[in-house]
């Protein structure tokens, strides 16, 4: 059946002045029967005062036949032209009847979501069982009045108001979801509420529907879900295992509790790994905590302390068995628990009461337990359950994983370096070729320790070797790489070969470690590397470069500047040539080396980053070690990516008197007069003591070299820290030692000056070769 509209007027004394033809067909009361009457003599019952007092709700009318009529009517007042009350306009509709109408009441009355009517001034016309039970009052107390006198004083509720007005103002629907309480719930509960408008007729609103859906289970789980996204992107950050715990207490205050705690076992933190766990009492160390509350006043253990967790308490549970142990207030567990909390930390007591649930999740990872995560709901209304557990496990499994790849990079990084130190010079031999100061910095980045090395070598005839190189990659790949090539050039340095033959023996043979390694990462092995060589005597620096930076030179007068120097090959790319260059140095210049990690970096000018270097070579310092650490001050990257050698030499130079150099004719009369010109030289030293043995080497070696090597003939003293016999001569032809037979006139002598001096040696230069011999000189 259609809807029936009815109207009618009444002035301010309570008669009926106008009526309309709806109101006769509902009625049954022509208007000549009725305007003039009370419009009390119209009802059957009594209106209720609430429907009064908000001139809305249901009224059951009189029918001319003496039925009844059950309606909802709405009265708005008239008021005349000075603005004072004149009578009512009340309108009403009367519900559908019939089977439909019956069908529709109680699906609306009936249905699971609550809903609810309003007129459009925002008061109650309708509410269902749902909305109902949702106030916590029946429908007649809800009738005629105001929602906001309904609800709370809080911004959800505002914000319904106002949706509410604006469905009725613009007569368009509103669809949103809204977290709020709601009189006759305990909690907050997550609701999907639409709003739409009703209408008349003729199209204009008259009433305003409100259906709302509690969707606090899709709510959580969507807050769960948003809760692990969040957790892939915001832990394991670092490879650090503090900032690591750090960042999942970060992720679980105050969202998941109100207070949380991460405790390792020592293993973890330490260089050890034992990895079981005791039956009895466990010992953990607090690395992490978190609360909602300023300055967690909960925590009954400070950060950095060891705590001892009973064997039944939540924390000792989880670790034993592996998964989540919850404990809620009243049991004896959680009792207990807080109880030993209490007395471990009473002052954190006030703050622990209100404690209701407790939540102990255990950090495994790659079938390993680490230490356990603890969490704590005080302010939270809710107890921990399934799904909280089946949360916690899950992020305390992902932060597990990120602490152990953290654990496992601290100690490859710690082995990687302790390698890498191990094989770095400790102590730089003493020579008076130059003033040394170095400085190695490793990497932080998670690629780990690189293969950056330095050296410095004592050559023969107080000549030095200053070398630095970089191994290609990271780890302890690369750290034992570069324990190879540091022994390779200490070797080939002890062959006294040129710089540029000494990196084309070092190219062959990190070819070769490459080509005998079937690994991966081996057949990605390459190096860079710079050997130069410093000669006090003549103030030479010879150096040749694979692949690596040229080195710096600060001048006496404070200028600085790069060497020109046509860098090769990198090692390992084999087949191709490297070109040595030889500079004559000033006393006191300082040489600079350094690893490309010291000017070299991302969205990093290069020819910048050199500039800065020599400039900060020229700031005046009171020694070389304050100056490295200017250098590393000023030119190394805030982060840098790789790590960074850096080696300063300061040069000197033999005075002329420390050095005697003679020719000697290739004539066997001459061997005499060399050894007459040696102790008259050591005479001249002070060094009388030294002449018996110094008269024997010079015989022998310059006998030799007249005998079987070619002019011209050169013997050289150097006094240093040592005595320096040298012999040179134009064949390239090495000695050996040989056995003597007993019958034998030769053959004897090299084996004498081996037994004679500290050292012997031979080292070939670009002609001939040069024989020498070192004597320990007795203290001065």
């Amino acid at each position: 059946m259609e809807q029936v509209a009815a109207a009618a007027t009444v002035d301010a004394h309570g008669l009926v002045t106008a009526w309309s033809e709806g109101a006769r067909t509902l009625t049954g009361y022509p208007a000549e029967e009725v305007v003039g009457r009370p419009v009390t003599d119209l009802l059957a019952e009594d209106v209720p005062s609430e429907a009064l007092v908000a001139r809305i709700g249901r009224v059951v009318l009189r029918h001319r036949d003496e039925g009844t009529v059950a309606v909802c009517v709405c009265a708005c007042p008239l008021l005349g032209p000075d603005g004072s009350r004149t009578g009512y306009a009340i309108t009403t509709v009367r519900p559908r009847e019939g089977p439909e109408a019956a069908l529709g009441a109680r699906a609306f009355e009936q249905a699971s979501m609550a809903m609810s009517v309003f007129d459009t001034q925002q008061r109650y016309l309708r509410l269902n069982a749902a909305a109902c039970r949702m106030m916590g009052v029946p429908e007649q107390a809800l009738l005629g009045r105001a929602f906001p006198e309904t609800v709370e004083n809080a911004e959800p509720s505002h914000g319904l108001h106002r949706h509410l007005r604006q469905v009725a103002d613009t007569g368009r629907p509103v669809r949103y979801e809204s977290f709020m309480t709601a009189p006759a719930l305990n909690r907050e509960h997550a609701w999907s509420i639409e709003i739409w408008p009703v209408r008349d007729d003729r199209g204009q609103v008259e009433a305003v529907a409100l259906a709302a859906f509690d969707s606090s289970e899709q709510y959580g789980a969507r807050q769960r879900l948003a809760l692990l996204n969040e957790a892939a992107t915001s832990i394991g950050t670092t490879l650090d295992v503090v900032r690591t715990a750090e960042e999942l207490v970060e992720l679980l205050v105050p969202g998941f509790a109100d207070f949380v705690s991460v405790d390792l076992l020592e293993w973890v933190l330490g260089a050890e790994e034992l990895p079981t766990v005791a039956d009895g009492d466990v010992v953990l160390r607090r690395v992490a905590h978190g609360s909602a509350r300023e300055g967690t006043p909960e925590a009954a253990v400070h950060l950095g302390e060891t705590d001892i967790y009973p064997a039944l308490s939540p924390p000792a549970r989880a670790l034993r068995s592996g998964r989540a142990v919850l404990a809620q207030a009243g049991e004896p567990d959680f009792v207990d628990w807080v109880a030993e909390r209490n007395a471990k930390g009473p002052a954190g007591r006030p703050y622990r009461t209100g404690a209701h649930s407790v939540i102990a999740l255990p950090l495994r990872a790659r079938g390993t337990t680490l230490g356990v995560v603890v969490g704590v709901r005080i302010r939270h209304p809710e107890d921990f359950g399934g799904d909280d557990s089946a949360l916690g496990e899950e992020l305390a499994s992902r932060a597990a994983v990120c602490i152990d790849n953290a654990r496992r990079f601290a100690r490859e990084r710690s082995t990687a370096l302790a390698l890498q130190r191990s094989l770095l010079p400790r102590g730089l031999p003493g020579q008076v070729a130059v003033d040394v100061a170095h400085r190695y910095l490793p990497s932080g980045s998670p690629a780990g320790i690189g293969g950056d090395w330095f050296d410095v070598i004592p050559l023969s005839s107080s000549r030095v070797a200053l070398v630095v190189g970089d191994v290609v990659g990271h780890g302890i790949p690369s750290s034992a790489t570069m324990g190879r090539l540091c022994t390779a050039v200490r070797t080939l340095a002890d062959v006294d070969l040129p710089p540029d033959e000494l990196l084309t023996h070092l190219d062959d043979l990190v070819s070769h470690l490459a080509s005998d390694d079937l690994d991966d990462e081996a057949a990605e092995l390459g190096a860079t590397c710079l050997y130069s060589v410093y000669d006090p005597v003549s103030r030479k620096l010879t150096l040749a470069a694979a692949g690596h930076p040229p080195p710096a030179i600060l001048f006496p007068d404070g200028t600085a500047s790069l060497v020109p120097l046509t860098a090769g090959p990198p090692l390992g790319v084999g087949g191709l040539p490297f070109e040595a260059m030889e500079l004559t140095l000033p006393e006191g210049a300082v040489v600079a080396l350094y690893t490309d990690g010291l000017i070299e970096e991302r969205d990093r000018d290069l020819d910048h980053a050199t500039g800065e270097l020599c400039r900060a070579l020229g700031t005046p310092t009171d020694s070389l070690d304050a100056l490295c650490d200017v250098v590393l001050k000023a030119v190394m990257p805030e982060e840098p990516s790789d790590d960074v050698a850096l080696l300063l030499a300061r040069t000197r130079a033999l005075d002329t008197d420390r050095v005697a150099t003679w020719d000697v004719p290739p004539d066997p009369a001459s061997v005499s007069v060399a050894r007459q010109q040696t102790t008259d030289q050591l005479d001249a030293w002070g060094l009388e003591e030294a002449a018996f043995v110094t008269e024997l080497v010079v015989s022998e070696l310059v006998t030799n070299a007249i005998r079987y090597g070619e002019p011209p003939i050169q013997l050289r003293l150097i006094r240093d820290h040592s005595l320096i016999c040298e012999v040179s001569d134009g064949s390239s032809t090495s000695p050996h030692l040989r056995r003597a037979h007993a019958f034998d006139e030769g053959g004897r002598g090299l084996l004498l000056v081996a037994q004679l001096t500290q050292r012997w040696g031979s080292r070939q230069a670009g002609r001939g070769k040069t024989i020498w011999a070192e004597q320990v000189l007795p203290p001065a």
